[in-house]
């Protein structure tokens, strides 16, 4: 613990925004693989619940079903219910707009991941200049034949640069894993949405 401890204050000042670069990216992280895991989105029982709710032509049961649950099928079926009656296309207009909005939240953590996976190898790079000047700054004012001063500055500029890529790299396939995992959950969430509305409009329009 203390041999990272020391790790962490070589590298210098730009090691904090990159620490808390860590921090931010894992929470993000964890906060989103709770939230798309199976059954937070479109829960299978729900959909078999309601569906089966709207067969039995008992929509206020089946509206119930769907306030009961904060999860986003409950919110895209309620649209659907509600608009019982009116035209499959209107009904279904309505529901992608629904839909797009439910697809915005489940991405709003993976873009904190991309920022991280962006920035924390900036700031190593940062880390890098300013470790380097510091190295310049020394030779200036000793020359280069004291290796012992020259040596902190340089190891400084190594730290950061590879503190912010080890930041930066594991944030990044995070970033995709997540979106790997939003667009599942956004299909599970049309496939759902569309046997609701066949539901609610099935028996529209003749031929």
């Amino acid at each position: 613990m203390s041999d990272l401890l020391d790790f962490f204050i070589q590298g210098g000042p730009v090691m904090i925004p990159i620490g808390v670069a860590s921090l931010v990216g894992l929470a993000a992280f964890l906060e989103r693989l709770a939230a798309l895991r199976a059954g937070r989105v479109a829960p299978a029982d729900l959909l078999v619940e309601i569906t089966e709710l709207l067969k039995q032509d008992r929509p206020a049961d089946a509206l119930t079903a769907c306030r009961k649950r904060e999860v986003a099928l409950a919110r895209v079926a309620e649209v659907a219910i509600e608009a019982r009656g009116k035209a499959r296309a209107a009904i279904k207009e309505r529901l992608e707009e629904v839909g797009r909005r439910e697809a915005a939240e489940l991405e709003k953590g993976a873009a904190v991941l991309g920022t991280v996976a962006s920035v924390a190898p900036l700031l190593g790079l940062l880390g890098t200049v300013y470790g380097m000047i510091l190295t310049f700054e020394v030779i200036a004012e000793q020359g280069i034949g004291v290796a012992a001063s020259l040596a902190g500055g340089i190891s400084q500029a190594l730290i950061t640069t590879l503190a912010g890529l080890c930041v930066g790299i594991p944030a990044l396939v995070a970033h995709r894993y997540v979106l790997s995992r939003v667009d599942a959950r956004v299909l599970e969430l049309e496939e759902a949405s569309l046997a609701v509305l066949d539901r609610v409009a099935g028996a529209e329009e003749p031929a």
